[in-house]
């Protein structure tokens, strides 16, 4: 079983308080933003800007220095720093600095950068590669549940005792986090080129090392596709919810929720019979379903059709991430998960944005099923990118090094 591996175990467990930590602050944040601005777009926005910039800025960056750090020592690092960062607005927010909280999301999703690939590389040391899949489906189960759960969570927190309370909630989970965190086993001392090397170099050498790797750069067109795709959609829910099904906005938390579940039973799937399955037929299958499901929720104007078709895209849309994050384990060595992972999902970061930017505009201009069905002939292209990766086993570079 997965969880007698004591890292497996214990990243599960500090995980787990972290990500409730994390809709905590994020949800509070928003609630708390919106309460002092009177719903003010700009703020709102700029909620969503310190959340995301990071990732652009930071991934690679973080990515390099993860490859260069202990795993260990980075993420309890990472936690302990996030804790402080809570503890230090809450005094600023006491004194009525608002703006403050803007500072505390940034940071931490910045010092995030620096942790998640960190986790990634543990895995690759001390997680069998038969297992790998498995892991990452019960990671994206719960990243599933969270999503399920977390906005409950945070907005009772928040609504019942106010911000400075579920400040001091986000603190105290992230601390709690770092603690389970720091009862790892030491990490292993690795004789790494990167040791003698500059940053500079370093990250050159990252760049070089994803662009000679067939599967890493297909990923990364992949990468690129759908993330326009998800971003063209994003701002859009609520179209669906008001023009095609005539319902009051409010109606959307129901899309959501119904969303969110079926994710949690997807991953679960997925984590049954993971071993059964390659990554890369994961990945396709699960782009091409969301290709059928978005096609379908752009056209549908009946509410029982569009929750059976947002069942359908939960059901499959952790076989994305998981099919993702496995091949990235499997073809990347154990010196580069880190660069790996911060030089792709920039590339999907940046074309979501991209798409979000003209999701509404196209929407205007032409229709609402004309975005949804661009979206799912960009995910089916994404889908066709992994054909080259049929033809070839799945590489496990790395593995026999732990």
């Amino acid at each position: 079983m997965m969880l007698n591996n004591p890292y497996v175990r214990t990243v599960v467990f500090s995980r787990v308080l972290l990500n409730l930590g994390i809709w905590v602050r994020n949800f509070a944040i928003l609630l708390y933003v919106t309460d002092m601005t009177g719903n003010h777009p700009v703020y709102v926005s700029l909620i969503s800007v310190a959340e995301f910039a990071p990732i652009f800025l930071f991934a690679f960056i973080g990515g390099t220095f993860a490859d260069r750090w202990r795993p260990k020592r980075t993420m309890v690092r990472s936690d302990v720093l996030s804790a402080l960062s809570a503890f230090l607005v809450l005094i600023a927010v006491h004194n009525g600095s608002w703006q403050a909280l803007l500072v505390l999301t940034f940071f931490s999703a910045t010092v995030s950068q620096f942790s998640q690939p960190s986790a990634m590389k543990l895995f690759k040391q001390h997680v069998p590669a038969e297992q790998l899949q498995s892991v990452m489906a019960m990671f994206q189960s719960m990243v599933a549940f969270f999503t399920v759960i977390g906005p409950i969570a945070g907005a009772f927190v928040y609504q019942k005792y106010g911000i400075e309370i579920s400040l001091i909630a986000t603190g105290a989970l992230f601390l709690g986090s770092g603690l389970i965190l720091a009862l790892l086993p030491r990490d292993m001392l690795e004789d790494t080129q990167s040791k003698r090397q500059n940053l500079q170099q370093e990250l050159i050498e990252g760049l070089r090392y994803v662009w000679s790797n067939q599967t890493l750069r297909t990923l990364g067109a992949t990468f690129a596709a759908a993330g326009l795709a998800s971003g063209l959609i994003q701002p859009l829910a609520i179209f669906v919810t008001i023009e095609n099904l005539g319902q009051d906005k409010s109606f959307l938390q129901w899309l959501l929720t119904v969303n969110g579940a079926a994710m949690l039973v997807g991953g679960g799937f997925v984590m049954a019979f993971a071993k059964k399955i390659t990554p890369q037929t994961l990945l396709a299958l699960g782009l091409t379903v969301s290709a059928i499901g978005n096609l379908g929720i752009g056209w549908s104007t009946n509410i029982m059709f569009t929750l059976l078709l947002l069942v359908l895209n939960g059901f499959f849309y952790p076989a994305i991430h998981i099919g993702i994050n496995t091949l990235i384990l499997n073809n990347a060595e154990g010196p580069y998960i880190g660069r790996v992972g911060g030089a792709l999902t920039p590339i999907f970061m940046g074309m979501m944005v991209l798409g979000m930017s003209l999701g509404g505009l196209l929407k205007d201009q032409l229709s609402l099923f004309f975005v949804y069905a661009v979206s799912a002939l960009l995910l089916l292209t994404g889908s066709a990118l992994l054909i080259p990766l049929f033809k070839k086993k799945t590489s496990t570079a790395g593995v026999l090094e732990q």
